[in-house]
């Protein structure tokens, strides 16, 4: 298997751990470099999975998926980045692929100019916007590519698109999910541009006067991913989800505030992406662990959308940090790709997943814009830290009931955010780290250590999620128990109550939890009663339950991230350590720890696409006991 940049990091999960400072290294590609290197790494592999099959016009010219035993209809949007590829190289396979694509989108368009996501034409148009603002920069950018004939058919078909369904379909800024509306605004206006049509301009005007409310107070996160749109949990918290955020609607508001020089809408967005970048860690991975739709976390971003860096690599002249996310997130994107296709997590390759082609297609159209935007590009390194690396103490966002804690070395994440995002399927199931949860663990030399995951996988989109090829071990750490065949856990409480407090040198969380079943059935009595406790000093982090009566079966589970290949060693009944590259992880209790039996000795969740060591601590049964586990890097 040939891998991609610095791609052999994924057989010893070295790109979760760095030693170095994250300065400018000498030696390194600059961000044109890297992202131009990437752009064809991806084009090529795409191109791999082509399909010729002229004999069934419904394959012919699509992209064919390794992991999926069907079509994505959205593949067609790849004409963008194969057009740019074809004029940067002249080579004309990449011009060829392109054209294929565009010829093959009639197997997902509808009468009145839609694009379907899957070639069920009764399936999911709104992401028509996509597609059309894929096709509106491939004419921009690369017209003159094409013919006479073929330039009037693709923007026949652009017109065809604007005028029927996103007229009439995206009406109202918030006829839906935000990244629809906010997509739309800037789809709207280069679309208005390309076709030299004003009245699509002046909707983005009107969409983007709306922009302001769609802001939670006081960390100006974007809301709005949720069902309805500004739907309000127990709490009186919105729906925010990251991963949607930062790859796709700041984008679409940022390129439309830019593009017409609005000041006022630009320190705004500023605010917003600054308050979003709390969440990237050290090595440029997105700490969506608690998001709405964390169903689609990866440590990259999000599975189905486009990719944060053309909103922070053109907002780098206002804060240089947002240059340095741009530029690690590509790192990571890169180290994520496996012959030519970005698979969905760093463990992928490790635990022998499949790469889903839509991660690459979608995400290939940011860099090309990107490298057709370079020469007005600000300075783009990673020479200014990011906010992640310089916090010391606890920085809590109430508007998602989310605390970020960062002591020493030690980054972490403490989640009692209860926004349900509502489905046909499942209305009302968790499908994010909640509960007073340690959401995320990461340490600056040993890298990811802890992540959260959905309390039970759900494919709550089935099109756009892989199958896992287990069983969906949680990864979240948690306490549990299992009565009459029922799992109760910290995980499904909605109610948590997380408070916190730093002192000498130590940060400390106190939990109060009770654990409930996916009902949201509390455990009867009160074995359900726990307090949880999350310690950090410079040394080491502590994490500690401690149950309220008696029982004897109530276990503290940590999934401790590690990919196949580093060494696991049982010491003693209560101490494991982890033989890691940079370094030893030791895991040790004050009660016996096991290692829950798996085939391949980890187990693997797809959110965030990682494998993990699943440490089991085992109360004692008895009133007040207490486990406690510590765990240090040496």
């Amino acid at each position: 298997m040939s891998l991609g940049t610095a791609g052999l990091s994924l057989t010893t999960g070295g790109f979760l751990a760095h030693s170095r400072s994250f300065a400018a290294e000498a030696g390194k590609p600059d961000f044109d470099t890297l992202t131009a290197n990437l752009l064809r790494n991806w084009c090529d592999g795409m191109l791999a999975h082509q399909i010729n099959d002229p004999e069934d016009p419904v394959r012919d010219g699509a992209l064919a998926c390794p992991s999926c035993d069907f079509i994505h209809g959205r593949c067609w949007e790849a004409v963008y980045p194969f057009l740019h590829l074809a004029k940067v190289t002249g080579e004309k396979k990449y011009l060829t692929a392109g054209i294929r694509l565009f010829d093959w989108s009639k197997n997902v368009s509808g009468k009145d100019g839609r694009w379907t996501n899957d070639l069920r034409p009764g399936s999911w148009h709104g992401t028509s916007i996509f597609g059309a603002i894929a096709l509106a920069e491939a004419i921009k950018y690369h017209r003159d590519l094409l013919t006479n004939e073929q330039r009037s058919a693709w923007k026949k078909r652009l017109g065809e698109a604007a005028s029927g369904y996103l007229w009439k379909q995206f009406a109202t800024i918030d006829f839906t999910n935000v990244n629809y509306g906010f997509t739309a605004i800037h789809g709207f206006n280069l679309i208005g541009r390309v076709l030299d049509e004003p009245r699509y301009i002046e909707r983005s005007h009107q969409f983007a006067k709306e922009i302001p409310r769609f802001f939670t107070e006081p960390s100006k996160l974007l809301f709005g991913e949720g069902k309805p749109y500004n739907h309000k949990s127990a709490r009186g918290l919105l729906p925010v989800d990251l991963g949607y955020n930062v790859e796709e609607s700041l984008n679409g508001v940022v390129l439309y505030a830019l593009h017409e020089k609005d000041e006022a809408l630009l320190d705004l967005l500023q605010q917003s992406l600054e308050a979003h970048l709390e969440f990237m860690l050290p090595d440029g991975g997105w700490d969506n662990s608690w998001g709405t739709r964390q169903f689609k976390w990866t440590y990259w971003g999000s599975r189905t959308s486009d990719g944060c860096q053309p909103a922070f690599s053109m907002m780098a002249g206002r804060n240089p940090a947002f240059g340095t996310a741009a530029y690690r997130n590509t790192e990571v994107l890169a180290r994520c790709t496996a012959d030519g296709l970005i698979h969905g997590g760093p463990h992928y390759v490790t635990h022998g997943i499949k790469p889903c082609i839509h991660h690459t297609f979608t995400h290939a159209k940011v860099l090309a814009f990107v490298q057709d935007n370079r020469k007005s590009l600000p300075p783009v390194d990673d020479s200014t830290p990011l906010p992640r690396e310089l916090a010391k103490g606890v920085r809590d966002f109430p508007d998602i009931a989310v605390s970020l804690a960062a002591q020493g070395p030690w980054r972490a994440t403490v989640s009692a955010y209860d926004s349900i995002y509502r489905t046909k399927t499942e209305p009302d199931h968790i499908l994010h780290a909640t509960g007073g949860s340690l959401a995320l663990l990461h340490h600056q030399k040993a890298g990811l250590l802890l992540a959260g995951s959905m309390p039970k996988y759900l494919e709550v989109e089935p099109l756009n999620q892989q199958e896992n090829p287990e069983d969906g071990f949680v990864l979240t750490p948690r306490v549990e128990t299992t009565q009459e065949g029922k799992w109760f856990t910290n995980l499904y409480d909605l109610k948590a109550q997380v408070t916190h407090e730093t002192t000498d040198g130590k940060i400390n969380f106190s939990i109060k939890t009770t654990l409930h079943n996916e009902d949201y059935q509390p455990l009867p009595g009160n074995d359900g009663n726990f307090e949880l406790g999350y310690g950090f000093t410079d040394g080491q982090t502590t994490i500690s339950a401690k149950g309220a009566a008696t029982s004897s079966d109530i276990s503290l589970v940590l999934p401790v991230i590690s990919p196949t290949g580093e060494k696991v060693v049982q010491v003693s009944p209560t101490r494991i350590e982890i033989m890691k590259p940079v370094g030893k992880v030791v895991i040790e209790a004050n009660v016996p720890l096991s290692i829950k039996p798996t085939k391949k000795g980890r187990v693997f969740n797809m959110v965030p696409g990682v494998e993990a060591v699943p440490i089991i601590a085992r109360l004692p049964a008895e009133a007040d006991a207490t486990a406690t586990c510590t765990i240090t890097v040496v």
